[in-house]
């Protein structure tokens, strides 16, 4: 297998990376260079930026708006932006939800909700996980009822999702949910789509270890939904669940950020003095960030061959998910090493973009707890690491 860029993917590369310069604002890539904190607004104004443009969903099918890219240039094209400091698109989606609408929907849910996907009129949250159903995902209890009625047959949702990432902004919310207790548990799952603004749904703030709001508990509370909004047939929930969660998994290997965190962590122990010298030339040190930059190389390598044989993503993208969380966690235990006690004094409200408080020690130190914070949670969403191992396992290794 050659894994070289031909002509067309290099000049493929120039065009990305000449329009994101272009058109990216100042004031977005400078808060995600500088761990700055985004808001709605920031991924809003991007995405209508990449709509605008055609860009904005690179895996669609072009019958269904999107650009239709070959895997190796939506590589080029994340890779690109990671690298220039552009926020990811929110994956929940344009990544996650659309291919099952598209793949399994009715020809009213692709009509509806699709455009309303690229323009981002529609901001949608992941409604997977909950209280003792994470890794062990087959076994939700979030039940949703069917209701025959004249004036509409409809599902009455009842139950708890936890982990709901950025769910305070969503209007829309897709949710697998128990519609059969009488038969094997993964076979008695629906896939539902849930307006957030119905009765009965509460949204309520779950703050992490760096003191962001970013993921949520959602509550159901006799929430009637549409029997339209159900996805494929009742049961098969489960089958599209695994479906979607193969795109998630390629997408969290992040090897564009990766770099440029790569980067900055080299940049960071240039400027840091360890023993009256900068911390690079220690060579421990030294040794550890490059054991970190060759692991990555190698993820962008397998990320490359998994692309370049197969159009969509399969069990392989587990191998993608770990080693891609272990590099990112990895990055962020090198930063707090580097800049060393200016870690500790931990100021949230520095990652504001409007913050004018002085910062304890260089700026760039500012922000070096609250990411290796945020970086823990890595390795479990998206299905944990040890989840990934079995999968592979199993499914790859045939044991």
């Amino acid at each position: 297998m050659d894994l070289n860029y031909t002509k067309e993917e290099q000049a493929f590369r120039e065009e990305v990376r000449s329009f994101v310069s272009e058109n990216l604002p100042k004031d977005i890539s400078d808060k995600v260079l500088h761990h700055k904190r985004l808001v709605k607004d920031d991924w809003v104004r991007w995405q209508k930026i990449l709509y605008k443009k055609g860009w904005v969903a690179p895996n669609w099918p072009k019958e269904y708006g999107g650009c239709a890219w070959s895997p190796i240039q939506q590589h080029i094209f994340d890779e690109e932006c990671g690298y220039l400091g552009a926020p990811r698109v929110m994956p929940f989606g344009l990544v996650m939800v659309a291919p099952v609408i598209q793949n399994f929907g009715s020809k009213w849910q692709k009509e509806y909700y699709l455009p309303r996907i690229l323009s981002s009129e529609d901001w949608w949250a992941q409604g997977y996980s909950e209280p003792g159903s994470g890794s062990d995902l087959a076994s939700v209890k979030t039940k949703a009822q069917f209701v025959k009625s004249a004036q509409g047959d409809h599902y009455i949702v009842d139950g708890q999702k936890t982990w709901t990432t950025l769910g305070q902004y969503a209007n829309m919310i897709f949710c697998l949910v128990r519609t059969d207790t009488t038969v094997k548990k993964q076979e008695g799952i629906s896939f539902l789509l849930i307006d957030m603004t119905s009765p009965g749904v509460t949204v309520r703030p779950i703050i992490t270890l760096d003191e962001e709001h970013e993921v949520n508990e959602v509550f159901f509370d006799n929430v009637k939904v549409p029997a339209e909004n159900m996805v494929g047939e009742a049961g098969k929930g489960w089958t599209y669940a695994k479906f979607l969660l193969g795109h998630e998994r390629t997408g969290i290997a992040r090897v564009g950020e990766s770099k440029r965190e790569l980067e900055q962590l080299k940049a960071i122990a240039t400027k840091q003095l360890r023993n009256g010298k900068p911390l690079m030339e220690d060579p421990r040190f030294r040794d550890r960030v490059t054991d970190v930059e060759v692991e990555l190389m190698a993820l962008e390598i397998t990320l490359l061959r998994v692309l370049s044989s197969r159009t969509k993503p399969g069990p392989e993208a587990s191998i993608l998910k770990i080693k891609g969380t272990d590099i990112q966690q990895a990055l962020t235990e090198l930063t707090m090493e580097a800049v060393g006690p200016y870690a500790l004094p931990f100021r949230p409200e520095a990652r504001a973009g409007d913050w004018k408080g002085e910062p304890v020690g260089p700026a760039y130190a500012g922000s070096a707890a609250a990411v290796y914070f945020n970086y823990r949670k890595t390795s479990i969403y998206g299905g944990s690491n040890e989840i990934q191992r079995n999968i592979i396992s199993q499914m790859v290794l045939g044991l």
